[in-house]
């Protein structure tokens, strides 16, 4: 261990809060509907103070982090099961780092934003889904917190493992609060998004299982690892594989991340899961669940495969182009509010593994930086689609209209929010997207350009949206909506001081992400293009091909 534990603190924190939260003491049916009412509140304020301490956790984390130190920190190695070599080992680099502090960020907003997604007496999202069997059920509160704050935990360990076991349990272990999240506290048709949910990961989870038990035999064979099985990441990468069998581990990995991503054209299960999810469990699947896929492609697939990742590297740009076009498209013919965002996640991630497959550094800095302003400006999305639909009682975009004169601030920030969306120059996906584009560019200009069209779709189905559910007259159901109430806007405005100030200044998180980048290019043997016609009076030196901006 290197230091203090910082990051099993970081974890322990949320999970020891969901058990507090699941002992507080229930009510008989008949008890008074204040009482229930308190420790309804109860769990709430606990889930809230858990979230806020373990954001205070990562912020110290990422205070003691050393930007160009070690390129893994806050190491953490223990043995816990040394007949097959595997460890409990912690660590981040930082493109993991600045993903934890995404979902650390992410968690008490998103409870703010769901006080009342639970509560025992809130009616169903609509009258028809109160009469439907198929409708939201009531479950306990305390249940659905418990639940955030078990996911949290598993969020945090599954970017911070380095043991491919440890990543392996909590890659699947997340999937059970989801898949509650989901089913129990859902609505439409809840159950079946669920258990789709559930299967497309449980398959991508069991082909990537394969690919572990095949990694861990390789590593039997290896004066690397003394010739003793291991788990460890520090240790797999060192291990030379033939070609053939880096292209087969290769693909038991990528399907499982692009399930997960979810990358065209195993997206499927995403847009069912997101309109059934309540709005803060959709800006945890997407904003941070989704993102393990992503993360997954450039951890595991390159640093591990990086044979097998350059030569399927073209039928994955092709994937991601597709997936950017397609996602953008599908998004524009969207009559539910909570699809449209989901179609448009579609078309960003696939902006994200364009990025990453790209193999330059500008594109995988901009791919990594895509992932945590994609959580935030989507998060802030989702949780303000969430409040209008509340409002209104229905997802439906025809049944709004007129928004921004009866709720002004609510249309402003959900403008800003969509602004993002379509990666407006001045806030923060415009960064990144512009970086992933030039390393695409650089070397895959076909792709890029193609890639470029995403941008004048997604204006169409931000500006689209905009104008159908704020602009026009007022439509009477409309009429009567209230704006943001201080807990409201308590929590969604740090996600739009984040969607600014990183628009404006990236450079804390970029360098951050770059020595990170750096070392992974080298890991997969890759340098950047070199200009064809470097400028008069300029050169490319070797040392900084590898080098991001």
């Amino acid at each position: 261990m290197n230091g203090f534990p910082w990051l099993t603190v970081a974890g322990a924190v949320p999970l020891l809060g969901a058990i507090v939260i699941a002992l507080i003491p229930g009510l008989p049916p008949d008890s008074a509907a204040a009482d229930r009412r308190a420790r309804e509140a109860l769990a709430k304020w606990l889930a809230l103070a858990f979230s806020l301490a373990t954001l205070v956790v990562v912020i110290i984390i990422a205070v003691k982090f050393q930007v160009g130190g070690p390129n893994y920190q806050f190491t953490e190695v223990y043995s816990w099961i040394p007949a097959f070599g595997v460890h409990y080992a912690l660590g981040v680099d930082g493109i993991a780092l600045v993903l934890i502090a995404m979902s650390a960020v992410l968690m008490p907003v998103v409870i703010l934003a769901s006080w009342h997604d639970a509560d025992s007496d809130r009616p169903a999202e609509t009258p028809a889904e109160a009469a439907a069997p198929k409708g939201r059920a009531k479950h306990s509160v305390k249940t659905y917190f418990a639940l955030m704050m078990v996911l949290e935990t598993m969020m945090i360990g599954v970017f911070a493992a380095t043991d491919v076991f440890l990543f392996y349990v909590f890659f699947e272990a997340m999937l059970v609060p989801m898949y509650f999240m989901i089913g129990s506290f859902g609505v439409g048709k809840r159950q079946y998004a669920a258990v789709k949910f559930l299967l497309y990961s449980l398959l991508g989870g069991l082909l990537m299982l394969v690919a572990v038990i095949a990694l861990y035999v390789y590593s039997t064979h290896s004066a690397v690892t003394g010739h003793h099985g291991s788990f460890l990441f520090s240790e797999l990468s060192q291990i030379s594989l033939s070609p053939t069998v880096q292209k087969w581990l290769f693909l038991g990995f990528f399907i499982a991340f692009a399930i997960k991503a979810p990358l065209w054209p195993f997206h499927t299960w995403l847009p069912d899961a997101a309109a059934a999810s309540q709005p803060g469990a959709a800006v945890l699947l997407v904003g941070v669940l989704d993102k393990v896929g992503t993360y997954g492609m450039l951890r595991y697939c390159f640093e591990l495969f990086p044979s097998g990742a350059k030569y399927f590297t073209p039928l994955v740009i092709a994937l991601a182009v597709v997936g950017i076009l397609y996602g953008a498209i599908v998004a524009i013919g969207q009559q539910d509010m909570k699809r449209l965002i989901a179609y448009t996640s579609v078309s960003h991630f696939g902006f994200i593994a364009l990025g990453i497959f790209a193999m330059t550094s500008q594109g995988v800095a901009g791919a990594t930086l895509y992932m945590v302003n994609h959580g935030f400006a989507t998060g802030a999305l989702f949780i303000l689609a969430g409040f209008l639909i509340t409002r209104r009682g229905s997802s439906r975009i025809a049944d709004f209209g007129g928004v921004q004169k009866v709720a002004p601030v609510l249309a402003g920030l959900f403008l800003i929010s969509g602004l993002a969306g379509l990666s407006l120059p001045g806030l923060s996906t415009f960064v990144s997207e512009f970086l992933v584009l030039i390393g695409t560019f650089s070397r895959y200009k076909l792709p890029a350009i193609l890639a470029t069209a995403g941008i004048i779709l997604a204006a169409i189905y931000i500006l689209w949206m905009y104008q159908r559910t704020m602009g026009g007259p007022v439509r009477e159901q409309v009429a009567g909506m209230k704006d943001l109430r201080p807990r409201e806007l308590l929590a969604v405005a740090p996600l739009i001081v984040l969607i600014i100030g990183v628009g404006v200044y990236p450079k804390p998180v970029l360098d951050i992400i770059n020595p990170a980048v750096r070392v992974t290019m080298a890991q997969v043997h890759m340098t950047n293009p070199v200009p064809a016609h470097p400028a008069a009076g300029f050169t490319t030196t070797a040392a900084q091909k590898g080098t991001a901006p």
